[in-house]
């Protein structure tokens, strides 16, 4: 009589179980692109003087090693803007886009402006973010804006969870730094740069 009980509860547990699984990892990878988000964002945000290529190149190696748990590289792409006053006259005054750059495989662009977006317009006037959420860099200095979108698949099979769409913004003011320009002075060939073109969609 207990084995047949066994039996009869054991695909009630079982579905229990793997779905409890997944859901606990589903949170685990939530919480970790909301962290990787605040990483790239932070760490852009940290480089002081002026920032290089190699500087991006360091971020985003830091962005693939601590994302390698989650297969970031191969499922995800970060994508790194900095915002800065556009010093146009009225009514064209607003902040642009002076660069942006991006790692990951995960085919996107991002949801609020590419390079160069509000260089002429007021545009972005009021920053970068959702509708109700956006947020400008301060006088004098500039926004460091990441957003991250990832593409979690499920540990066991699809029957329990189908894959899910993550995604996460994080913004951090650059600390004293007086250039905003993103430079090359280790002269970085465009292959072995991070731009956001199909060109260099990468997992590593």
């Amino acid at each position: 009589m207990a084995l047949i009980e066994f039996c009869l509860a054991l695909p009630v547990l079982l579905t229990l179980t793997l779905t409890g699984i997944e859901t606990a990892n589903l949170a685990i990878a939530v919480l970790r692109v909301n962290q990787l988000a605040m990483m790239a964002s932070d760490n852009a945000g940290r480089v002081r003087s002026s920032i290089d290529e190699q500087d991006v190149n360091e971020i985003m190696a830091g962005i693939r090693f601590a994302g390698s748990g989650i297969g970031f590289g191969a499922n995800g792409r970060v994508i790194i803007s900095s915002l800065e006053g556009n010093g146009q006259p009225s009514p064209r005054t607003g902040n642009k886009i002076t660069w942006q750059r991006c790692f990951g495989a995960k085919n996107v662009t991002s949801s609020y402006g590419v390079q160069g977006a509000g260089s002429n317009d007021a545009s972005l006037a009021a920053g970068m973010g959702p509708a109700a959420q956006k947020i400008a860099p301060v006088p004098n200095s500039a926004l460091i804006f990441a957003e991250i979108r990832y593409t979690y698949r499920p540990v066991v099979v699809s029957a329990f969870m189908a894959n899910q769409e993550l995604s996460a913004i994080q913004a951090f003011t650059v600390r004293d730094r007086a250039q905003q320009t993103l430079t090359n002075t280790t002269n970085l060939p465009a292959s072995a740069q991070r731009l956001c073109d199909t060109a260099h969609l990468s997992a590593t």
